[in-house]
């Protein structure tokens, strides 16, 4: 489903922040991404769907060279890639409702996204999205009443009502405690078995990793220097990533 190439991502023409990254995520996977801060994690998803685009290699999705894309062909592509960010990315002056809904837009044309005009079709995929990540009641109440952890879950259901192939989350429990993380990663759980959704979730917390995730991709100064279960991530190993 998603393959990287020999990929790599300077900023500066120096310095890598992604150095030759080859990895395959297959349909349905639920991958943890950790390393310390600056090992380029944030990098790595956002390259997926070219919000930064590498400086050599190759990414391929559903078997596409996208660093080869269009202006119109990425637009297509960012439909089928959900993104949730650590502070939410919500409108917080508007309803909940209103901001999942917001997950539709990469499907209408510049006059009904200005307007804000949805389908019928759209309104109950928005609500059915709040009811999945536990939201229902709250349809109707502003985004900035809402709790982090309950901001988090509608900033969920925002992607789920885009339908996406693909889900990528950068660090959105990093500043929650850890009670809310784990209520929000028990969703995105739910959402990998029930849907059989592909996520790549980056985490700081090492044991949310473990708990959560299939599968942990390690990185360290741009490289991969570990990509296998969760259970075979040793302290030895952690010491490498870390030190």
């Amino acid at each position: 489903m998603l393959k990287f190439e020999n990929t790599r991502v300077s900023y500066d023409g120096k310095a890598l922040a992604l150095d030759d990254i080859n990895l395959v995520v297959e349909q349905g996977e639920f991958v943890g991404i950790i390393g310390s801060s600056g090992s380029g994690k944030s990098t790595l998803l956002k390259t997926i769907n070219l919000l930064v685009r590498p400086s050599s290699g190759k990414i391929y999705f559903d078997g596409k060279d996208i660093t080869k894309l269009n202006n119109k062909e990425l637009r297509s592509l960012r439909r089928n890639i959900g993104f949730v960010f650590q502070d939410y990315n919500l409108v917080d002056r508007s309803l909940v409702l209103d901001n999942v809904l917001i997950g539709r837009l990469g499907y209408k044309s510049s006059f009904k996204s200005f307007f804000g005009i949805f389908t019928d079709e759209e309104y109950e995929s928005a609500t059915t999205a709040l009811k999945q990540v536990g939201l229902g009641e709250k349809i109707f109440e502003r985004a900035d009443q809402l709790s982090g952890g309950q901001k988090q879950r509608v900033a969920i259901a925002k992607t789920l009502c885009q339908r996406p192939k693909i889900i990528l989350a950068d660090e959105p429990v990093a500043s929650l405690d850890i009670s809310t993380s784990q209520t929000v990663m028990d969703y995105f759980k739910k959402v990998n078995e029930k849907k059989n959704m592909t996520i790549l979730i980056n985490l700081h917390d090492v044991n949310l990793a473990k708990k959560y995730c299939h599968r942990i991709v390690a990185l360290r100064k741009g490289k991969i220097i570990f990509d296998g279960k969760a259970g075979d991530l040793s302290d030895e190993i952690l010491k490498t990533i870390y030190d």
